[in-house]
Order: C-alpha cells, then sequence, then structure tokens
C-alpha cells in the first residue's frame, strides 16, 4: 500500500528520457500479465524503449530504505539494488540503465509509458492489472506495529502485544493480521482508512496501530513525529500484499522481468537484498 505523500520535501531531479515502444500487444485484460512476450530473452531480442539501454521508473522524492539519498542512481536501497539486479539478469550493466521520473499515481494509468519498468513499492492488485502488466511480486509486505515513543510500548514477541489496544484500517491484511496473528484481549478497532487510525494513534484513542512495513516506514518517517515502528512479523494468514515491477499493458518484457525476478528468488539474491536493506538497515525487530 502507498500512502499520500504529505510532508514537504526537497526534490531532485531524474533524467527523463523519450523514445518510441518497440513491443507488440495483445490484451488479456484481468490478468498481471498480457500475454505478449520477446522473442528470446537475449539482450539483443529484448524490446526495450531505447537500443542497448534498459528505462526503469520510479517518483521522486524517492524515499529510504527503498532508496538512499533520494537518489534511485546510486543502487543502494532495497528497490534500487533490485532494479539493478533485474536489469544485469537482463544482460544490462548498470552503465547501461537510465532512470527517469514517473509520479506514484500516474504509473498505473492506462496507455503508453516512457520507460521500461516501473518500481515504486507499487502493489500489484487486479484493478491495477486490468491496465498495466505487473511481474511477478518481488517483496511480500510484512505487517508493522507503529507506536508512539511518549508511551514507551514494550515488545519482543506477538504475545506481548495481546494485552493492548490495536487498530488498523477495514478490510486490509493489517485487520486480519490482528485477528489471526495476535489475537489481543480486545477486539481490534477499526477505521475506514489509515488517516483516521493515525489520527486515533496521536489521540491515544489506540495503543498502536497495525499497517503494512512499507506504509509504516512512511508514517514515522514523514507524517507523526514521534513515531516509531515496535517490530514487524509475516502474516501466516490472508493473501499478502505483493510489490510488482510495473510494465505497460502487453509488454513483451514482461516475460524475461519474469524469468529474472524467479532466477533472483531462486539464488537468494531478493531474500539477501531485503535482509540488507529492510532488516538490517532500518532496524526493525521482527516478533515471533
Amino acid at each position: 500500500m502507498r500512502l499520500s505523500r504529505l510532508a514537504p520535501v526537497v526534490v531532485l531531479p531524474l533524467v527523463l528520457a523519450s523514445a518510441a515502444a518497440c513491443g507488440t500487444v495483445k490484451d488479456t485484460s484481468g490478468d498481471n500479465k498480457s500475454g505478449s512476450t520477446a522473442a528470446s530473452c537475449s539482450v539483443k531480442d529484448l524490446p526495450v524503449k531505447m537500443s542497448g539501454m534498459l528505462t526503469i521508473a520510479t517518483d521522486t522524492p524517492a524515499y529510504d530504505p527503498w532508496f538512499s539519498h533520494n537518489d534511485p542512481t546510486n543502487g543502494k536501497g532495497f528497490e534500487s539494488a533490485v532494479a539493478y539486479a533485474v536489469a544485469k539478469q537482463l544482460g544490462f550493466d548498470k552503465s547501461k540503465v537510465m532512470w527517469v521520473k514517473e509520479p506514484f499515481n500516474n504509473s498505473y494509468a492506462p496507455g503508453p509509458k516512457k520507460f521500461d519498468f516501473d518500481i515504486n513499492q507499487i502493489s500489484i492488485t487486479p484493478d491495477r492489472a486490468q491496465k498495466v502488466d505487473f511481474s511477478d511480486g518481488y517483496y511480500s509486505a510484512a505487517q508493522a506495529v507503529v507506536v508512539l515513543d511518549k508511551n514507551k510500548v514494550a515488545a519482543t514477541s506477538l504475545a506481548d502485544l495481546k494485552s493492548l489496544k490495536l487498530g488498523a484500517q477495514t478490510g486490509t491484511t493489517s485487520l486480519t493480521a490482528i485477528r489471526d496473528e495476535i489475537k489481543p484481549s480486545h477486539d481490534p478497532v477499526v477505521f475506514p482508512n489509515d488517516n483516521v487510525a493515525k489520527q486515533a494513534l496521536l489521540r491515544g484513542q489506540v495503543d498502536a496501530i497495525v499497517t503494512d512495513l512499507p506504509s509504516a516506514f512512511y508514517i514515522t518517517a514523514a507524517e507523526i513525529s514521534g513515531s516509531s515502528i515496535l517490530g514487524q512479523f509475516q502474516a501466516q494468514s490472508g493473501t499478502p500484499e505483493q510489490f510488482g515491477l510495473l510494465l505497460a499493458k502487453g509488454s513483451g518484457l514482461t516475460t524475461c522481468v519474469d524469468k529474472a525476478i524467479a532466477t533472483l528468488k531462486s539464488n537468494g539474491t531478493l531474500a539477501g537484498l531485503e535482509k540488507q536493506w529492510l532488516s538490517q538497515t532500518v532496524n526493525v525487530p521482527v516478533l515471533q
């Protein structure tokens, strides 16, 4: 889940590129994939926007821990590192990667794209998949517990959360996780959206709110001063939220990008990058 950004920030420009798309389109709407494939996954056969270059998009500002110092080109931060790892699997070294700016809300609008793929914490949803292609997921969002520092809430396990008054947005995997994983002593407080949940936390109406880890990063970094992530955990029930690389509907790259991600999963690269940038770097304890 990606939240609207409210805090003022300094924007660093990304290089923009424009070129004609090269892939054929076969639209079978309703799926993550449209069915179009490249002739092969050899770099010379890939239908990229610019010959010999891979064009990758993200929004700006590019926030930690997904990117570092608002600079997607440096290979630091989880999504920058993932983007370059996928590029390498496709046959493009770092010097053959060009970054362009793409506002988050524009990325999944229907129509032509100025990028080969976009990486920007974009959740795979059926509605979005009607308009664009998604790769297989490269990240399953953990659940996170957000608290106010002044309340000095302490927990090292899910059992420690049982006595807390917890809240979450209705219809989310976070609410399911409270009920099925934490099983608190009190019924969770259900909110119509995350904004109401955040206000309830500030007013002391709940001890903590549960949301997906990416949203928790943004809440604590940019929205609620004096808040922090008490811990994270992987829900065992429900369907986990997944981020996918976004491509134009019918992109001839989609199948090859899926193969790249499959390789990065099987050889442990994705797990290693997640540990490096989302576990060790941000130091969010794991609650079990």
